[in-house]
């Protein structure tokens, strides 16, 4: 997804809409620390109401600190009731002048986030949480570049420029580093572009080096290229960008072959590898009710481990399945019902009866050399139960084996692993509120960090992952949402949910998203970097680059210079 080669924001303004950067908005006139502050914009006709946008960061310099908020509604006001049922007649401009920013005026809503307090004769301090707000008729003002810079910071190895704030031309960087300690959450209505920002993110973690990643990769989007719909071209994947860095896998040789491409390893799954979690996680999908779901853990228990789905789909005829579900005490229609369905599995041409291949191991060697992990599912990633059935086979192996690893560091005989996290589409078929206590990614989610493993969900439909699941989501980048328990749940437990609720819903559907969590100080709307042209390209390949000749303006500064526009 590009801009057309237009620029990030048609207007030209290169800042605020209208040139409003760094420029006075109007002053405060009420609010609260639960609700926000409402400012007047100034009647001196400089500001229009039309040049500010919900999501638009400004500063509000208080009696003691200056305050960093953002825009999350815009509203006409005025101090005469009257003027509603006699509005001037239209072709009376001198009227409507004479009362507009008087009688008549504009005011914003805006949520304060942080202070950057003063400290009388030295630096200015890092920006906290704000917990008061500005004072009566403090003076408003349009964040500026270096405002922003000082919010998020500047790209280095820690920080990687994620997108652009509503019409600023300023970066908005995320922090790796907080951004992979926990769980990670993608979300947005199809079409919105969530793989699109889901590269940005892996590119992000790629370059600063802070944490292996392992993707399961549904519609084969992130490893040797992938497909830009708007534009209907095909874009460059992280193989092709960072040939050194990552490892591709495929259950598609064939798909490999017709586009000229070689994977770096081949999957290969034993019969034996499937145990009866990862049955019951296809319950769903498989249509299979609880009863013949559960007859795989007798199965287990009949055949033994290795030998139980093999030896279930060998055998053939009514009458065998009948004695057999007589045998472990199972249900006859139930057991027959799991035969039929299990029977798919003989479609996957990567799963054996036997194979000395182990795909675990040599994808966790791989993630502990440092190396990120793309397994591409090629024309399989078209059948739900493929997918679910290896992301949690896998999954399960590798966490198990990270498990292994941080206890064996803990006692000193091995370095400490490093950090992986594990992207999955398609999440609430894994994390839904009836499997995710079953299955290994609710288990990771719940550890957090423990164990060196974390994920990173991406989903259209939110309000099916299971509440504790969501709840430990560390950081959360949201696309338009058009479903109101899918907005809710993705705000629960966040603070000023409900303004946030109202920036939410009037992003755009392309470009546009809201982050928030542990990997940004506060909420932000960014429009997400360009992606997909030879430009960009050689932006990843050169990785941050830090801008010269910009010297952030102090606090001190900045409120001296407010001061003196002032009187």
């Amino acid at each position: 997804m590009t801009d057309g080669g237009h620029g990030l924001f048609p207007n030209g303004a290169g800042a605020w809409q209208g040139g409003l950067e760094g420029r006075r908005l109007g002053q405060v006139i009420g609010g609260s620390l639960s609700q926000g502050v409402q400012a007047r914009l100034d009647s001196t006709g400089d500001v229009s109401v039309e040049d500010i946008k919900v999501g638009s960061f400004v500063t509000i310099q208080g009696e003691r600190q200056r305050f960093f908020g953002v825009v999350t509604d815009v509203s006409l006001a005025s101090s005469d009731s009257r003027l509603s049922h006699m509005p001037p007649e239209g072709n009376d401009a001198l009227v409507a002048r004479a009362i507009a920013g008087t009688v008549a005026y504009g005011t914003v809503n805006i949520l304060p986030h942080l202070t950057m307090p003063v400290a009388a004769g030295g630096p200015p301090e890092a920006p906290g949480a704000a917990k008061t707000i500005p004072a009566h008729f403090s003076p408003t003002h349009a964040a500026s570049q270096q405002d922003v810079d000082l919010v998020f910071g500047q790209e280095d190895e820690r920080h990687f420029w994620i997108g652009n704030p509503l019409d600023m031309d300023t970066r908005v960087c995320l922090d790796l580093d907080e951004l992979v300690k926990r769980s990670i959450g993608v979300f947005g209505k199809s079409g919105t572009g969530k793989t699109f920002l889901t590269r940005l993110l892996l590119l992000g973690i790629l370059q600063g080096g802070q944490a292996s990643t392992l993707i399961f990769d549904m519609h084969s989007e992130y490893g040797w290229s992938g497909q830009d719909s708007d534009r209907n071209v095909s874009v460059k994947g992280l193989k092709q960008l960072f040939p050194a860095n990552v490892s591709t896998f495929t259950l598609d040789e064939e798909r490999d072959r017709w586009r000229g491409t070689s994977a770096d390893e081949v999957v290969r799954i034993g019969y034996g590898e499937v145990e009866p979690e990862d049955i019951e996680l296809l319950r769903e999908t498989l249509n299979l009710s609880e009863v013949a779901a559960s007859a795989a853990y007798n199965l287990q228990q009949r055949f033994g481990q290795q030998r139980w789905l093999e030896q279930f789909l060998s055998m053939e005829g009514t009458e065998d399945i009948a004695g057999l579900a007589n045998d472990i005490g199972v249900n006859a229609q139930a057991l027959g019902a799991l035969h039929n369905r299990l029977l798919r599995f003989k479609r996957f041409d990567f799963m054996q009866a036997n194979t000395r291949y182990d795909t675990a191991a040599r994808i966790v060697e791989h993630l502990e050399k440092g190396k990120h992990v793309v397994l591409e599912f090629g024309r399989h990633g078209r059948d739900l139960n493929a997918y679910i059935l290896l992301s949690n086979l896998l999954s399960r192996r590798i966490h198990n084996r990270y498990v292994e690893l941080k206890e064996m560091a803990e006692g000193g005989k091995v370095k400490d692993p490093q950090p992986v996290v594990i992207v999955i589409e398609e999440a609430h078929k894994f994390l839904n509120p009836a499997v995710a206590s079953q299955t290994i990614f609710g288990t990771i989610a719940r550890e957090l960090r423990k164990y060196n493993v974390t994920l990173m969900v991406i989903d259209q439909r939110p309000s099916a992952i299971d509440s504790e699941v969501m709840s430990q989501l560390g950081t959360r980048l949201t696309c338009l949402l058009d479903n109101d328990r899918d907005t809710d749940a993705v705000l629960a437990g966040t603070a000023g949910a409900r303004q946030l609720r109202g920036v939410l819903s009037r992003l755009e559907a392309k470009q546009q998203a809201l982050i928030f969590g542990h990997a940004v100080p506060m909420p932000v709307v960014v429009h997400t970097r360009e992606y997909g042209s030879q430009d960009s390209y050689t932006q990843f390949s050169r990785g941050y680059e830090p801008r010269t000749g910009v010297v952030p303006e102090s606090s001190r500064e900045r409120l001296e210079r407010e001061i003196d526009e002032l009187f």
